[in-house]
């Protein structure tokens, strides 16, 4: 499947895109306009571009891939993972092709076409909400590696407390304000989203980094003769295990997420014809990383997986320097989600400005709003953080929800809009099975959700 140039009516030299100018086009915008954002820069070189839509990808999903595989075995599992990754492929493919199309350069402007106004704004309360929820997650896991975290009564120390014993400036609140003083907020005040690329770059490392320790853990244990074989298929024996195969469905979805800031790198590109490469470069190097990472991590824990891999990482593995690598494991862990921060919060902060002030400026342009949306949503995140003692349930029940729709529902709604009448049959009949897929995956998520909560008041 291949995915195409996203931005129109472009001149192509020296490796370079230029503007077509347009006699009928007015000099300045009568209300905001999401695509010119990116106008005064396209100077984004290929790999800038990949680690910034890697880093996209690769959040806090990973670290729940090693419990699909004790749902799904590792068979079905990595089979699953590579699915997922084709069909994103080919929801961002429809993505550009329909930008392309009716010469949009936004996502939000892509909704807007094929749906009026109140598409646009659907997109942009999907990102608002997914997002935000997204960046609660990342400070909260934050949180709990470096000052720790309290469950039903039982302590997990944080790294910093492992340290140093528990002090009033390792606990959760101080790690966190200072966390957002001093990496959040300077790498959120970029306007352009290709000044972050050496900060993808050393994240997608610091996933790597946290690969190559699993790894290497999961093969001393091999040789050691200490790691059980782990299970190759689903266990289903009745109907409750079979309907618990679909609940990993969202998991996976949040774990390729990345629709949202497609366009924003695609029109930052010196080239934007190479979008295509971008994302496929991106999808596959992101998969190997699960993969990997899912595989060995299920190895290394068996059926002991917990939800969250990283907890698993706060006992004696059996094996010589087992704190010290765990520490490690946790530190990375953390490090990295600090600086996949500024590209989640990055689009946030647009469709934010783009649904509350519509007829505005570009947000750029505005040194005043640009300053008050992102220290409002800073500490909106902040507080969240803090004041939130666990989201799981909320984020499966609103995050993975509007993941959905940014990752496969909206796309696909567009491609059987047809509203350019480019879509073929193929087109249309992997749309259906998009639109299919997720809401069923979503309705026995909710579904089992609401039965383990009505399960647990009574």
């Amino acid at each position: 499947m291949t995915v195409g140039d996203i931005t129109p009516n472009k001149e192509k030299g020296s490796g370079r895109s230029k503007h077509v100018a347009d006699e009928k086009a007015p000099l300045l915008p009568k209300q905001q306009d999401e695509d010119a954002v990116h106008d005064e820069f396209n100077g984004a070189s290929f790999i800038g571009a990949v680690f910034n839509l890697s880093t996209t990808i690769v959040g806090a999903g990973i670290m729940a891939l090693p419990a699909t595989m004790k749902v799904l075995g590792l068979i079905l599992g990595v089979a699953l993972i590579i699915f997922m990754a084709f069909l994103t492929d080919a929801s961002i493919e429809f993505l550009i092709r329909f930008s392309k199309a009716g010469k949009i350069t936004s996502y939000g402007g892509l909704m807007g076409d094929a749906f009026g106004k109140y598409g646009k704004i659907m997109l942009q309360i999907c990102v608002l909400v997914n997002n935000i929820g997204v960046l609660i997650v990342y400070m909260i896991i934050i949180g709990d590696v470096l000052s720790g975290t309290s469950s039903s009564g039982v302590h997990h120390a944080g790294v910093l407390e492992g340290w140093f014993g528990q002090h009033w400036w390792n606990g959760r609140t101080f790690v966190l304000l200072i966390s957002t003083i001093g990496i959040f907020s300077p790498l959120a005040c970029f306007k352009r989203i290709d000044s972050l690329r050496f900060s993808s770059a050393l994240s997608v490392a610091l996933a790597v980094a946290f690969l190559v320790i699993i790894l290497a853990i999961a093969i001393f244990k091999l040789i050691s003769g200490t790691v059980v074989m782990p299970r190759l298929l689903p266990d289903v024996t009745d109907l409750t295990s079979f309907w618990k195969l679909f609940t990993v469905f969202p998991v996976l979805v949040t774990a390729f997420i990345c629709h949202y800031n497609v366009h924003n790198i695609a029109n930052e590109l010196k080239n934007t014809t190479q979008i295509g490469a971008v994302v496929r470069t991106s999808l596959a190097s992101c998969s190997i990383v699960y993969i990997m990472t899912s595989v060995f991590g299920f190895l290394l824990f068996g059926d002991a997986t917990l939800a969250d891999v990283l907890a698993n990482f706060d006992t004696d593995l059996g094996i010589p320097y087992s704190y010290l690598l765990n520490d490690a494991v946790r530190v990375s862990y953390a490090a990295h989600l600090m600086l996949v921060f500024p590209i989640v919060f990055y689009p946030l902060r647009i469709n934010i400005d783009g649904l509350f002030f519509p007829s505005a400026s570009p947000l750029p342009q505005s040194t005043t709003r640009f300053a008050f949306i992102t220290s409002g949503l800073l500490i909106l995140i902040f507080l969240g953080a803090n004041f939130i003692p666990s989201i799981w349930v909320a984020f499966q029940f609103t995050g993975a929800t509007a993941a959905v729709c940014l990752g496969f529902i909206f796309p696909a709604a567009v491609t059987l809009r047809d509203r350019h009448v480019i879509s073929r049959k193929e087109d249309r009949m992997l749309a259906i099975v998009m639109i299919v897929l997720s809401v069923f995956s979503n309705m026995v998520l909710v579904y089992g959700n609401a039965i383990s909560l009505l399960k647990k008041n009574q």
